[in-house]
């Protein structure tokens, strides 16, 4: 089942999977994982919010009441954030104010205080990426957990996070007068042969119900940005070889659900989660 919530063309995703076959699966040990148990009815519930983080404006904070109704009527048991988590160009360290006043004092509704998964979007490395993924800041909010690749059991389903703004070539070559925080990175071709590499494996392994992939930018769109053609290319191949059932993205600011021609894998877009139509 899946629903959408929206207020003046801000939009965010409610998905509620429901099965009574729990799954214990291994993985490949690069890609951390973490553990999420599922209700004891068999049923797991969350929402999946992208493109957010402008200390309330645009937006963002008629959309964080709207989550907190939906979070407490579908009993939520986290949050996923699919990147750009911090406007307009990420953090500008641990201490920033930014965290405080665009998180922690916007999604104070008591149904969203459970734990939330985040990727890093393009505008995050924009800025210290680096501090998004410190431990510091969950010392500050303890439901922060922020990683550019990692994997999430929740029992009925696996999810799998994967950070693809390094996929993104001109970020390398037409930065438009930005300035990317690589560091971590490395080599860009080796960083993604080596992430893929992992993806693939954890994939193949997984004996998960339902395998949930999240990254930044979409695989499919017709919104403002589009296919991102390196993750038609690189990733796409890979989550129809793996029986992956769902990706779900950012970026584009709208709510997209796209059906794949190609295998049964369903597109799902939520990045509306403050201001429309921006990059």
């Amino acid at each position: 089942m899946a629903d959408f919530i929206f207020k003046n063309n801000s939009m965010a995703l409610v998905l509620v999977i429901c099965s009574f076959g729990l799954c214990l699966v291994s993985t490949h040990a690069e890609l951390q994982r973490f553990e999420q148990p599922a209700k004891t009815e068999g049923t797991l519930s969350f929402l999946v919010l992208g493109d957010w983080g402008r200390k309330g404006a645009f937006n963002q904070s008629e959309v964080a009441v709207q989550m907190g109704r939906v979070g407490e009527k579908m009993d939520i048991d986290f949050v996923v954030s699919t990147g750009d988590n911090f406007y307009d160009n990420g953090l500008t360290g641990k201490q920033d104010r930014a965290f405080v006043e665009s998180f922690t004092q916007i999604y104070t509704a008591n149904s969203l205080q459970k734990q939330w998964y985040s990727v890093l979007g393009n505008h995050d490395y924009r800025g210290n990426a680096e501090a998004q993924l410190s431990r510091q800041l969950r010392k500050i909010d303890s439901r922060w957990l922020c990683l550019r690749s990692f994997i999430v059991n929740s029992e009925l389903a696996e999810i799998f996070f994967v950070d693809t703004t390094p996929f993104v070539k001109s970020y390398f070559t037409d930065a438009e007068g930005h300035t990317y925080d690589w560091r971590g990175i490395g080599s860009p071709r080796d960083y993604i042969a080596n992430l893929l590499k992992d993806l693939k494996l954890a994939l193949s392994e997984s004996k998960a119900k339902w395998k949930i992939v999240v990254g930044h930018h979409a695989i499919r769109s017709i919104g403002h940005h589009g296919d991102t053609e390196e993750l038609v290319r690189k990733l796409h191949p890979i989550l129809k070889a793996n029986n992956v059932d769902f990706y779900m993205n950012g970026h584009d600011h709208c709510l997209e659900h796209i059906s794949d021609t190609e295998s049964p894998i369903q597109f799902l877009t939520s990045g509306a989660g403050s201001k429309g139509m921006e990059g």
